[in-house]
């Protein structure tokens, strides 16, 4: 084992160890892409209603807003909080009686079955430990209920129970699941059952399943109530549907009318009407945003839902006949206790007004947003320094927060270039304020200017928001980016973003916006392709298994070259999340390194939605067999999500650069200009070289200068030169560790690169990534008379690609022979290349 693998390892082994610490939302949920499934179906805290329920007589309704619930009689402009934590409060359902209200609290990294008694205001836990229960909904009679649980198998099934003043009684699962024989990559081996309710007559509940489904969330079904689970023949299934986690059906009170929330063959969920037997489905409702979380009002003549065709969430009932509908939209808030209005202002050093992200946690240990903020909430958090995730908002530099009297912490960042304020104020009088200074923190002016950008973003993505290029362009400016790449994408069968296509930016307030589009194929891995100058490339997935598009064609290498004909850049984007050792991967499929040797790959995503320090371990390969692949970073952003793994620009690329020009763009990019980071600023001079640029030297070779400095929004541990892969100077940050400077000098008589990173191995919830890390690109060293080779690094990738074509050759499912054979015929042709280098 050479020197340079075994310090990688040794390196990853330690990182990962630490990176461990920050661990997921709901982490006792053992479902894959936890990212997908959290925000499209676990209740979220938001600003605007989530769900909500009729009251039995038809004229009020419950709702989920802001953590709590409220009721509000229609006609009515106020709405009364019923619940305020401890907690956020979803999913309530009203008994039929109209004495009870049922719902889940979100407490504590657990969610648990409550019920509220409106006589008396007590709360009582229907349920209690560490598991996950979901959408609580009363039988027609009031005795049952039936609801969604993680608490046998961590997996989302269905289950019943009595319904009594003591609470439950004789739990017992309805639809549990059974393991699937088919592949499934964005969903557990195991069957799920979810969105129940129930019939007119109690007898049946009506949900959603996947047997032996591939792709979507399931199908529509319903099982007996008294159904045992070895008795299959007690479920029916209505509907083939591929929505994701929302389609919810709900029986008319008639029997007759199955209402449902699809997107089938739209790119946005609208409300769809079928019959219990699933017949002629037809769309209810139209229009290019979601409605979902639909009931049926007691009379049927209603429909009660929520809508995001404002971009925030909103709560809306509609006529079944003739299509009428209003808002229920409350104007007043009666709290359960007191409140009180919190003025914020961000501005800079000088005082001059700044936007940023801002948390606010207040006394009652619930995160606080002005009335129309979209909140957004972290997807990881250190379970040692934190009860629950960060939620935070983006704030135009002034505005209000109605928060409970008390103390209330603020936290305010405005990118990297501006170190975070941090702030305890006491709220309790009128007029209260607080100014929050970020003050600023950039690299030294000799480091040149530079533009950053995040390369992969995706603007709408399924989420609980209704994103458009003006609220994408707010938040990039609160985050200080300058450049943001929309890169549009299937979610399943839908592309949200399609209609967004262009070949022309848009500069919204400083903010330029480019549409770029990822290719999808988990097989191949994922491609980023920006700056295509004609047209979006279909299809945008490939590989797709038990489906019409299972075959592996297109391959990456196919995309590559059509994207290259637009004039487009090609990087391969959120690469590794565990170090490649080829001969011990259970199967290995990923094509980087075979597009990079046929000269196909423009970039490669460093800090992105992966682990740097895996990514960094394949990179250096490449970069030791002459290679110069420069890294980028894109933050893979849902930008109209809830709940997401941080806010557009937590990773983000510094391009050296003023011009935003798509050629002066790409050629920063692909020339590899600047330095990639989710926190730490690095600033690189070689001799006077800056990243991307190449120093020649003599055949004796020479002494380099290399002058760099640090500035960080967190503490960095690490800042370290490497030369062709080895730390070769340890550096020494300020004793707060944000930030440093030094120049230093450097023998070098071998041709190589060099580079600067940062890194601080333990998470800090001010980076939400799983550590703060950042590299410059190379500074290319030329040493006359002695070229660049590994060829250790060369036989690796020639075991990796080994691997491949291992893979490649045994899938049984491509169109054509035709097919295969070029497939297979591409892979020997870059092992070729890899063979030659490691001779």
């Amino acid at each position: 084992m050479n020197f340079l693998l075994r310090s990688l390892l040794a390196i990853s082994a330690a990182f990962f160890a630490l990176a461990s610490i920050r661990e997921p939302v709901l982490k006792q949920i053992q479902l894959p892409h936890s990212y997908y499934w959290r925000e499209m179906y676990i209740p979220q805290l938001t600003s605007g209603p989530s769900s909500g329920a009729w009251s039995p007589d038809g004229a009020s309704v419950v709702y989920s807003m802001k953590g709590s619930l409220w009721r509000q009689v229609l006609g009515s402009e106020e709405a009364v909080e019923l619940t305020h934590g401890p907690g956020y409060d979803y999913q309530p359902d009203w008994s039929p009686d109209g004495r009870a209200i049922v719902f889940v609290r979100h407490d504590r990294d657990a969610i648990h079955l409550m019920r509220l008694d409106l006589a008396t205001g007590r709360e009582q836990a229907l349920t209690q430990g560490d598991g996950v229960d979901l959408e609580p909904r009363i039988s027609p009679d009031g005795q049952r209920i039936v609801f969604v649980s993680s608490r046998q198998t961590g997996h989302f099934d269905l289950y019943i129970a009595g319904l009594g003043a003591a609470g439950l009684t004789d739990v017992r699962p309805l639809a549990a699941g059974r393991v699937s024989t088919l592949d499934r990559y964005y969903y557990s081996p195991s069957d799920h059952a979810i969105n129940p309710s129930w019939s007119p007559d109690g007898k049946r509940i009506l949900y959603v399943g996947n047997p032996e489904i591939a792709w979507g969330t399931g199908d529509l079904w319903s099982v007996a109530v008294d159904n045992l689970t070895d008795k299959p023949a007690d479920r029916t299934h209505i509907l083939t549907e591929e929505t994701t986690w929302s389609a919810r059906p709900e029986l008319a009170h008639d029997g007759k009318r199955l209402l449902y929330a699809s997107y089938q063959g739209r790119a946005w969920i609208q409300l769809w009407l079928t019959t219990p037997e699933g017949r002629s489905p037809l769309p209810l409702t139209f229009g290019d945003f979601d409605r979902r979380n639909a009931r049926w009002s007691p009379d049927d003549a209603r429909i009660l839902y929520i809508s995001n065709e404002g971009g925030n969430t909103s709560l809306w009932q509609q006529t079944v006949l003739g299509g009428a509908r209003s808002e229920i939209k409350a104007k007043t808030l009666r709290w359960k206790q007191p409140m009180v209005p919190l003025a914020l202002s961000l501005t800079d050093d000088k005082g001059s007004p700044l936007p940023g992200r801002v948390s606010v946690l207040a006394a009652d240990g619930r995160y606080y947003a002005p009335d129309d903020a979209w909140i957004h909430g972290d997807d990881n958090f250190d379970h040692s320094l934190q009860s629950q995730e960060t939620r935070y908002f983006h704030c135009p530099a002034h505005c209000t927060v109605t928060v409970p009297t008390g103390a209330v912490t603020l936290t305010a960042t405005h990118g990297f270039a501006h170190a975070p304020a941090l702030q305890t104020v006491r709220a309790g009088a009128p007029g209260a304020a607080a100014i929050l200074t970020l003050a600023a923190n950039d690299l030294p002016a000799r480091f040149g200017p530079h533009l950053s950008a995040d390369l992969h973003v995706h603007m709408n993505y399924g989420g609980h928001y209704r994103q458009h290029q003006e609220g994408l362009a707010a938040q990039a400016a609160a985050e200080d980016l300058d450049i943001v790449y929309n890169l549009i994408v299937n979610k399943e069968q839908r592309i949200p973003d399609l209609a967004e296509f262009s070949t022309t930016p848009r500069t919204i307030g400083g903010v330029t916006i480019f549409q770029g589009q990822e290719f999808h194929t988990s097989y191949w891995g994922h491609l980023g392709l920006l700056h295509l100058n004609d047209h979006f490339l279909t299809p945008d997935f490939a590989a797709y298994r038990h489906t019409a598009m299972a075959s592996a064609v297109p391959t990456n290498g196919m995309i590559a070259d059509l994207a290259h004909a637009q004039g487009a850049l090609v990087g391969y984007v959120h690469p590794f999340d565990d170090p490649i050792v080829p001969e011990k991967e259970k199967s290995l499929s990923h094509a980087l390194p075979v597009d990079v040797a046929l000269g196909r790959t423009d970039y490669l995503e460093i800090v992105s939605f992966a682990n740097p320090v895996a990514t960094a371990e394949v990179w250096y390969r490449l970069l030791n067999l002459g290679y110069r692949l420069p890294a980028g970073a894109g933050t893979d952003a849902m930008t109209n999500y809830a709940s997401l793994r941080g806010p557009v620009g937590l990773n983000r690329i510094f391009l050296r650069t003023t011009s935003r020009d798509p050629k002066a763009l790409k050629a920063a990019i692909k020339n590899g200009h600047g330095f990639v980071t989710n926190g730490p600023l690095l600033g690189l001079l070689v001799n006077g070289k800056a990243p991307g640029e190449t120093l020649a030297l003599p055949p004796a070779g020479g002494t380099m200068t290399v002058d760099t400095a640090l500035r960080s929004i967190v503490p960095i541990a690490d800042w370290e030169i490497v030369f062709n892969g080895k730390v070769v100077q340890r550096l020494t940050p300020r004793p707060d560790g944000t930030s440093g400077e030094t120049a230093l000098t450097l023998p070098i008589t071998t041709s190589g690169w060099l580079l600067v990173r940062a890194v601080n191995p333990q998470p800090n919830p001010l980076v939400q990534d799983l550590f703060p890390y950042a590299t410059t690109n190379p500074v290319w060293i030329e040493v006359a008379g002695k070229p660049q080779s590994s060829p250790a690094d060369a036989a690796y990738f020639v075991r990796w690609i080994d691997r491949v074509i291992e893979s490649a050759g045994a899938r049984d499912d491509y169109n054509t022979e035709a097919e295969k054979k070029a497939v297979l015929e591409d892979l020997r042709r870059a092992r070729g290349v890899y063979v030659g280098m490691a001779r």
